[in-house]
């Protein structure tokens, strides 16, 4: 299924915005947990309410509306569907997202689906190791094939996975996110078994001839040489492909970058050839979620990021920030040729397949936003540069996010939302980057 038209979208993930995590047969997840665990969230806030768009979710369908964009990306809740993982689906779960797909599709926006954000179900995690048990693989094509079964006639825009590096990395490398792990080794066996588990779904969709498109979404910064030396290009190149070709590469060449097997190939897990052969061109289109940029050396500079002693250190390089560059909320640094140069890296690496922006965007605060104005209109003109001069098959842009939501382990203190909610106040109050965001989504329509 080819894409007709550049998609204009704003995302979300289920975990973030729906609330009602003891409402419709829901199950307990992942986070649901962690939150409630000291130490591990800001202020041990939680999802219990969010942006309760389990409730309002008729009232994000009318501003997705107002906003005029063609593509609503959201995620489906893996305990909302099969509240322990496994079995049966739940019919309210699925009367639920039957109810927000059909509102989209009546309101002209295309349903775009993230099947998994992160909310994995407590009890495969609590009794079956969460992503370090290769069982997983199969619990998820299940889980997958009853959201193509139960929603595959309306939803044409599959996403498999959201930011597995994220999952992994943080989730069991560094014990920064849900479940809290912290081992190079469990991130690695994580991050193969999320590609096993994307390939296998892959061939479930494929094989039952599913109608549409289906593919991954992953997240990196761009990394940029410190200096035109043979030493610092390598180093930035070997950067990006530990981030994104981490999880790109075998997904559209069958095997993991030829740099990550040379330097950690004795912490990563190995793919049979049968693995490799359904993992080469599981995709129809990258998903990239793109937030920031550094620079980078092979050897040490002044004023360069000290060494994280984790997994962060793998592909043993030199991270420096240049301290002209405005700050978001976040901390993270506001480069908008960093994606243009990350977008023109994608497209000659991945032999120009379709790339969805499925998440930019920015932290700042305020109802008059004019920084995260300046951010979207600066990102997108990078974007649709490397489109209209590069030449790069960039086929859709989605905001990150159209909500301010729970931010993970910041809880609701950083906002990246176009639109100010919280669970203190679940009113959606437009902020002034909707409007320059219609704005720009009708210039370039």
């Amino acid at each position: 299924m080819a894409e007709k038209k550049f998609l204009w979208g704003a995302a979300t993930a289920s975990f973030q915005i729906e609330g009602g995590v003891n409402e419709g047969g829901r199950g307990p997840c992942i986070w649901d947990a962690y939150c409630r665990t000291p130490g591990r969230v800001a202020n041990m806030e939680n999802g219990d309410i969010a942006c309760d768009s389990y409730h309002r979710y008729m009232e994000d369908v009318k501003l997705l509306k107002e906003l005029g964009v063609d593509s609503y990306r959201f995620s489906i809740a893996w305990p909302r569907i099969q509240p322990n993982g496994v079995g049966e689906a739940n019919p309210e779960g699925i009367a639920y997202y039957n109810k927000l797909i059909d509102a989209l599709i009546e309101n002209g926006i295309t349903p775009f689906v993230t099947l998994y954000h992160w909310d994995l179900p407590l009890d495969l995690q609590i009794c079956h190791d969460g992503w370090l048990n290769r069982s997983i693989v199969d619990k998820f094509v299940e889980y997958a094939k009853i959201c193509f079964d139960n929603f595959g006639d309306r939803v044409k825009h599959w996403i498999t996975f959201n930011e597995p590096w994220c999952v992994s990395l943080l989730g069991y490398g560094t014990g920064s996110h849900a479940p809290g792990r912290k081992s190079d080794i469990e991130a690695y066996q994580a991050a193969h078994n999320l590609l096993l588990a994307h390939a296998y779904t892959v061939k479930l969709f494929r094989e039952n001839k599913y109608d549409g498109i289906i593919g991954i979404t992953n997240n990196t910064e761009w990394k940029e040489p410190m200096t035109d030396s043979a030493d610092d290009i390598e180093a930035a190149e070997r950067a990006v492909t530990f981030d994104f070709g981490w999880f790109t590469d075998p997904v559209v060449f069958g095997d993991y970058p030829q740099v990550m097997k040379e330097r950690v190939g004795h912490k990563m897990p190995k793919f049979t050839e049968e693995e490799k052969a359904l993992l080469k061109n599981s995709v129809d289109f990258i998903g990239l979620n793109h937030y920031s940029t550094k620079y980078v050396s092979n050897t040490p500079v002044e004023g360069c990021l000290e060494k994280s002693g984790n997994i962060y250190d793998d592909p043993d390089v030199y991270s420096w920030i240049d301290p002209e560059w405005e700050k978001t909320q976040m901390g993270w640094s506001f480069v908008p040729w960093g994606l243009n140069k990350l977008l023109k890296w994608i497209g000659k690496r991945y032999n120009n397949i379709p790339i969805y922006i499925t998440e930019n965007g920015c932290a700042t605060e305020g109802i008059d936003d004019d920084f995260r104005c300046r951010f979207l209109t600066q990102y997108i003109d990078a974007t649709l540069e490397a489109r209209d001069k590069d030449n790069v098959n960039v086929a859709g842009y989605f905001c990150w996010s159209l909500l301010d939501n729970f931010e993970w382990a910041y809880g609701y203190a950083k906002t990246f939302g176009i639109i100010a909610c919280s669970p203190q106040n679940t009113d959606r109050v437009p902020k002034k980057s909707y409007y320059t965001y219609r704005d720009i989504i009708s210039r370039n329509r």
